[in-house]
């Protein structure tokens, strides 16, 4: 099984968009729970969390979320990042064989074109972040974001496309 961990700043529209598609998951009982750590949202972000049945911790750090997480595995999100179809067999096949971290594989039509991926600033969670809680607790400091936790990771690229999140 596996916890979702998603964090927030006045983000209710993109959350509601990235948990419409963690919910084939939740059926199939591949998730455990999802974590939303919010940073101070002013707008309804905690009544999105809330009507979805979310654990959500206001103005605490990701080193939280991942305490509170039931699972041995965490997938990190964007909010308004959107899983596509068919991504549940290959992140169970993923975990059960304990292969490290891994993200998901850009759909074909949000692929960056080769130059711009070469030479532009890359978004380390932008394709998400499957890890184990291992791992994760040992590279977690106190004031540890989802991105700086992705940085510099070598992670296998999984066949599940996703839909990155809007550029805010």
């Amino acid at each position: 099984m596996i916890s979702v961990l998603i964090e927030t700043h006045n983000s209710d529209e993109l959350l509601a968009r990235t948990l419409t598609g963690l919910v084939g998951g939740a059926v199939e009982g591949l998730l455990s729970d999802v974590i939303v750590v919010d940073h101070g949202s002013q707008d309804q972000t905690h009544r999105v969390a809330d009507a979805a049945g979310c654990i959500f911790l206001q103005d605490q750090m990701l080193i939280d979320g991942f305490m509170r997480g039931r699972s041995d595995w965490f997938l990190l999100l964007e909010p308004g990042a959107r899983l596509m179809d068919g991504w549940i067999e290959p992140v169970a096949v993923h975990v059960e064989r304990m292969q490290g971290p891994a993200c998901f594989t850009r759909a074909s039509m949000y692929r960056k074109p080769l130059l711009k991926r070469l030479f532009s600033a890359a978004n380390p969670i932008a394709d998400g972040l499957l890890i184990s809680r291992r791992q994760s607790l040992t590279l977690l400091k106190p004031d540890t974001r989802a991105a700086d936790l992705a940085r510099g990771l070598a992670m296998k690229r999984m066949r599940a496309e996703i839909v990155p999140a809007p550029a805010r």
